[in-house]
């Protein structure tokens, strides 16, 4: 399946001129988008049609999506020379249990994981929190890395909040479109500063991702999963708001996870219990909800988070997370080259389907978020590796993508150092989204 590419094409369009990308200066808060002089493939390389003699791009050209040339060029001969243990680990993003900071660390060490997700069952207050991170960081030096781990934790803002009583509290992410609905430039500004200080508060405490923000359109209350989590039931308030909050988070230094692609705001079953199915026909996808993921990728997001759900006019009965047909809408219709990861895999969507991890992985997934063993998934793709069930090339693909990611946040992290009173700054930040939102 490949969508018509004019027809996505006009919908980016229409996202860009009313999502204001033109740079507006500081008042306005947001910025050019990116522009690639290259057609976007699946494996994130320039077309095969461009010129054989052409010039050799310089490496410090910026990606589409963060990295430099340079750093994704270094991130592919490291990957070439892993072992599969090394390569299996390179792709999961670990689930563990308790509060020990030694459990994930030990994981990340000894299976060479690319990290883990910690959720508020791991939190006990900020010092545990600040040992655990600073735990896992040293264990990925251990492991021999000279780049961080992902350290990732959902903190969209609202009910979905792991970091409740040790970070700040800000409202749920529908504060950014009501804010942009009563005026737009002023709440893409709030929007944007909530962003960047989540993002410096988080990177405060050692992480390196955040699983925000939410891109889906909501359909109101026939949508018991996402509700408030969206920006709006207006695809195009939601562009504006997701391009102000991806802008806010590259400013911070810290990876920002777009989800759910292609959208979760229309399913009426939630994806945590039972797999949704959405009946939604392709143009009703495209004109619903991808315009807040146009909109990310035009603001250089560098990764986004692929659904469960049932997509009957694109993968009927497979959820999109493991559906080809899914990733090539991402990649080769809206022109997406980061890093996609997967909704937990410990969900009730997927959890009960035979190897889903090894699913994801063929499908086109680069990160494999929190599988239900995290051992066992390891192994699983470690002899998946050895045995060819899956190939080498897609498996360093993958893993590639998310070194150069993580070399790109250790650098951007490098120029951009957390302020002192960064508390007292989310904390007026989550009160001006407040109040320019009611």
């Amino acid at each position: 399946m490949s969508s018509p590419r004019s027809r996505l094409t006009l919908v980016a369009a229409g996202v860009l001129l009313v999502s204001g990308c033109a740079s507006l200066g500081a008042d306005g808060g947001d910025t050019a988008p990116a522009t690639s002089s290259a057609s976007p493939s699946a494996s994130g390389s320039p077309s095969p049609t461009a010129s054989a003699s052409a010039e050799p791009e310089d490496p410090d050209t910026p990606t589409s999506w963060g990295p430099t040339v340079g750093e994704l060029a270094e991130a592919r001969a490291l990957v070439a020379t892993w072992t599969p243990e090394q390569l299996a680990g390179g792709v999961i993003v670990g689930r563990f249990h308790g509060t020990d900071p030694a459990e994930p660390a030990a994981m990340v060490r000894d299976l060479h994981l690319a990290g883990v997700s910690v959720t508020m069952d791991n939190i006990v207050d900020r010092d545990q929190v600040v040992a655990m991170t600073s735990a896992l960081a040293d264990a990925a030096v251990d492991d021999g890395r000279d780049f961080p781990p992902v350290i990732g934790v959902d903190q969209e803002g609202g009910y979905v909040s792991h970091l409740r009583g040790v970070a700040t509290d800000f409202p749920h992410f529908q504060s950014a479109g009501l804010a942009i609905q009563a005026d737009a430039q002023a709440g893409r500004r709030v929007t944007r500063e909530a962003a960047l200080t989540t993002g410096l508060e988080l990177r405060g405490l050692g992480f390196t991702w955040v699983f925000a923000p939410v891109a889906d359109v909501t359909i109101g209350a026939a949508d018991p999963t996402i509700g408030a989590r969206s920006p709006s039931e207006d695809p195009l308030v939601a562009a504006q708001a997701i391009g102000a909050a991806i802008k806010g988070y590259d400013d911070a230094g810290i990876v920002s996870t777009v989800k759910h692609f292609p959208g979760h705001g229309t399913a009426t079953t939630d994806s945590h219990d039972t797999l949704p199915v959405v009946d939604s026909t392709l143009a009703e996808i495209e004109a619903h909800d991808l315009p807040p993921f146009a909109s990310a990728i035009a603001h250089r997001a560098p990764a986004v988070m692929m659904s469960h759900l049932d997509l009957t006019s694109i993968a009927p009965d497979v959820p999109a997370s493991m559906a080809p047909e899914v990733y090539d809408l991402l990649r080769d219709d809206l022109g997406f080259e980061g890093v996609t990861i997967t909704d937990s895999l410990g969900m009730g969507a997927v959890a009960g389907r035979p190897t889903p991890a090894l699913q994801a992985l063929e499908a086109g997934a680069d990160l494999l978020l929190m599988p239900v063993d995290t051992a066992v998934t390891h192994q699983i793709v470690v002899d998946a590796i050895e045995s060819g069930a899956v190939s080498r090339e897609r498996v360093e693909e993958a893993a590639s993508r998310v070194v150069a990611l993580q070399m790109w946040q250790a650098r951007l992290a490098a120029q951009r150092p957390v302020p002192a009173d960064v508390a007292v700054r989310a904390q007026a930040a989550s009160a001006d989204l407040e109040s320019a939102a009611y």
